[in-house]
């Protein structure tokens, strides 16, 4: 039974704030997720705990098991995880990594150009933000380890590469999924105008994520370290540690594994582009799939595919390719195997907080944390103060959920009606506020899923990517926050992106003098 005096209020804060800061006080990530969940569950049981052990372990079998049949978000996921794990060893045993890097190194020369190529990478790669971590992780791993980039850095790069591009791409996983609640919105709330015109029309107000990006290539032209990023970069230079060796080795990171001498380039660069080519197919053919007897587009197939699934075979068809060149090279099958076995396990701690930030999801969304966090912003404010109080809103809904996909559901309809009620002129500048502010919260959340993605696919330590691109997150969001005030104040999304770019220089420049 559930208690009605601890969902969609205040208390319903406690068990993510329970998990965050146990997590960065304690840097257990695993101990501090479970506690969370203990402290949400008992809340939800009436304080009963054989009530509470039996809903943990049903919400641990949903995660797998639900409704009689395989979990065909969470499953498909883990392995991809599982299958990607096993085609980067193959592909550190081959040799192709340790070549890649060779030859690289010929032509990316500095660390500046290793990092701007991951951010490069992070452009190209807009189909999906799992796959986008995963797979720019991977390909910049080795030339970024060649140029002692440390892993905190790298990770730094890849997350801040994969949403905020991603929330920007129409033909994206994310795009689809956002013009198809815009359109529910409009539909609902008899709105005219298109959907997709409107989320293009958002597109230059979704300042976190601009800046976001616009931060991460000024953090890297001009070489710009604080916090605890600063220490991670300087730990590399003085040791040459990639990552925190006292903590172990980090997810994905698999060092026993004996280089083969043959390897060739292409034997890393065939199972990454098997992996975007048939990332793009299965995503348009089970999007297909779906739509039934409805007339094909790619943005309809992109709004009714399964990401993870589509994601999963990709995987296997990588991990196929990969198997194909170490065959080719004529590897001793007990390397092979002891490649994918070693492969499937650095993955397994990924895994482990995956489960345990899905279970807390769980818990959170059935104490309604985002309905009550959202509820604050329906009170009688002043329309200048709305956007950027939507923005935050949003930013601390996603922080404490985890989630930036259902801080969309929870948080656009209500910035819809908010407008309705005060002036339709703010429709889209609130709207995308609520975009930026739930990808700023994810950013900044251990309990997010694309975080603990972001660390696997650079081999960095969860925690220790969450607290050094932090700051970095923050910067970002003050620069925005900066231009919402601005468009609350004159109703243009002009002014508001001059003054958030204003702002930016203002905070590199003074960076600059601090840090650089």
């Amino acid at each position: 039974m559930v208690s009605f005096e601890f969902t969609n209020s205040v208390f319903s804060l406690l068990p993510p704030l329970v998990a965050i800061l146990m997590a960065v006080l304690t840097r257990k990530v695993l101990l501090s997720l479970g506690l969370g969940i203990v402290v949400g569950v008992l809340m939800l049981t009436g304080f009963n705990p054989i009530d509470g052990a039996v809903d943990i372990a049903g919400r641990v079998q949903g995660l797998f098991w639900d409704d009689g049949a395989i979990n065909s978000w969470n499953v498909p996921l883990l392995g991809f995880l599982i299958f990607l794990g096993m085609t980067i060893a193959l592909i550190n045993v081959s040799g192709a990594a340790r070549a890649f890097a060779t030859w690289a190194r010929k032509r990316i020369k500095t660390k500046r150009h290793a990092r701007l190529m991951t951010m490069m990478l992070g452009f190209i790669i807009f189909i999906d933000d799992y796959f986008n971590t995963l797979a720019v992780g991977s390909v910049a791993k080795p030339v970024a380890d060649d140029h002692q980039v440390s892993r905190e850095e790298l990770s730094y790069g890849v997350d801040s590469t994969a949403a905020p591009v991603c929330v920007m791409a129409p033909l994206s996983s994310w795009g689809a999924y956002i013009v198809g609640l815009i359109g529910t919105i409009f539909a609902d709330k008899a709105i005219g105008g298109s959907p997709l015109t409107a989320f293009l029309e958002m597109i230059p107000m979704n300042l976190y994520a601009i800046f976001a990006l616009a931060t991460l290539f000024c953090v890297i032209i001009f070489d710009i370290k604080f916090g605890p990023m600063r220490a991670a970069v300087e730990r590399t230079e003085t040791t040459g540690a990639l990552w925190d060796t006292s903590k172990g080795n980090p997810p994905g990171v698999d060092q026993d594994l004996t280089p083969a001498d043959n390897g060739s380039v292409w034997g890393l660069l065939l199972p990454i582009l098997a992996l975007v080519v048939a990332a793009v197919y299965f995503m348009l053919a089970v999007g297909a799939e779906a739509m039934g007897d409805a007339p094909f587009t790619v943005m309809g197939a992109l709004e009714n595919t399964s990401a993870t699934i589509a994601l999963c075979q990709a995987s296997v068809v990588s991990l196929l390719v990969a198997l194909g060149v170490v065959f080719a090279q004529r590897l001793p099958l007990a390397a092979i195997v002891n490649a994918l076995g070693r492969g499937a396990a650095s993955m397994m701690p990924a895994v482990y907080i995956l489960v345990f930030a899905w279970t807390i999801a769980g818990v959170i969304g059935d104490l309604e944390t985002g309905k009550f966090l959202a509820s604050m912003v329906q009170s009688s404010l002043p329309l200048w103060l709305l956007p950027l109080l939507i923005f935050t809103l949003a930013g601390i809904t996603a922080f404490s959920t985890g989630s930036s996909w259902g801080t969309f559901a929870i948080m656009l309809p209500i910035a819809a009606d908010v407008a309705l009620a005060s002036d339709m002129a703010m429709l889209l500048p609130l709207m995308s506020s609520v975009l930026a502010g739930a990808v700023f919260g994810d950013h900044c959340s251990p309990i997010s899923d694309t975080t603990v993605l972001s660390g696997t696919g650079a081999g960095c330590h969860h925690i220790d990517h969450v607290t050094t691109q932090l700051p970095y997150a923050l910067t970002a969001a003050f620069i925005a926050a900066m231009g919402y005030l601005a468009v609350g104040i004159t109703g243009s999304a002009v002014i508001a992106f001059v003054t958030s770019a204003i702002t930016l220089v203002v905070v590199i420049t003074l960076l600059r003098r601090l840090y650089a």
